[in-house]
């Protein structure tokens, strides 16, 4: 027989000893339960459906661009001039635009309006805010009088704990990965 040589698999973990036994120690995320939803009619229920999905075509491109503008601002702390920046964020600017203007005219109006809120969510700071600073104040107005023309403003803030707590709620699940997209179709009756 021919002798094994391979060494044992081994993993190295963080472990507590306590009374002769060894704990493993790892590090959790918080998991949050939600109270079932109960919806007053078949309309509530629909609107709840199509908000699931709308944040869920939303949610990934509110956190690429959350990612894209914490990268440009890193590495616009590494340029050693003013202009060496700015031609930095003319590429930036370029590279957004060519990157995510076609998926946006995708969207549906209240997908765009929820990637706005989204977006402040990711960035702590007003979708108007991160215009401004990558194009200057003239074309964020201008790009925010346009949203304005459909229903929107780029100067919207997020309110987790108010008006957007069903955004958050579903935010949540999509991280954790219960939210179900039959959610509301499927599951709750009416009162």
């Amino acid at each position: 027989m021919a002798q094994n040589t391979e060494k044992p698999k081994t993993y190295i973990d963080i472990a507590a000893i306590y009374e002769g036994d060894t704990i493993a120690v790892v590090q959790l995320n918080p998991v949050y339960i939600f109270a079932p939803i109960k919806f007053k009619n078949n309309k509530e229920r629909q609107e709840y459906s199509k908000l699931i999905r709308d944040v869920k075509v939303a949610y990934p491109y509110a956190r690429l661009i959350s990612a894209s503008i914490i990268e440009t601002y890193e590495n616009m702390q590494t340029l050693p001039d003013e202009k060496a920046k700015q031609r930095y964020l003319d590429d930036v600017q370029k590279y957004m635009m060519a990157e995510y203007k076609p998926k946006m005219k995708k969207m549906t109006k209240n997908q765009g309006k929820i990637l706005v809120k989204l977006i402040d969510r990711e960035c702590n700071t007003p979708s108007y805010n991160i215009v401004k600073a990558l194009v200057g104040s003239f074309k964020a107005g201008v790009y925010n009088a346009f949203a304005g023309l459909f229903g929107n403003s780029l100067k919207t803030e997020y309110d987790p704990n108010g008006k957007d707590a069903a955004i958050e709620a579903i935010v949540i699940q999509i991280q954790q990965g219960t939210i179900d997209a039959n959610y509301a179709r499927n599951y709750h009756g009416f009162r």
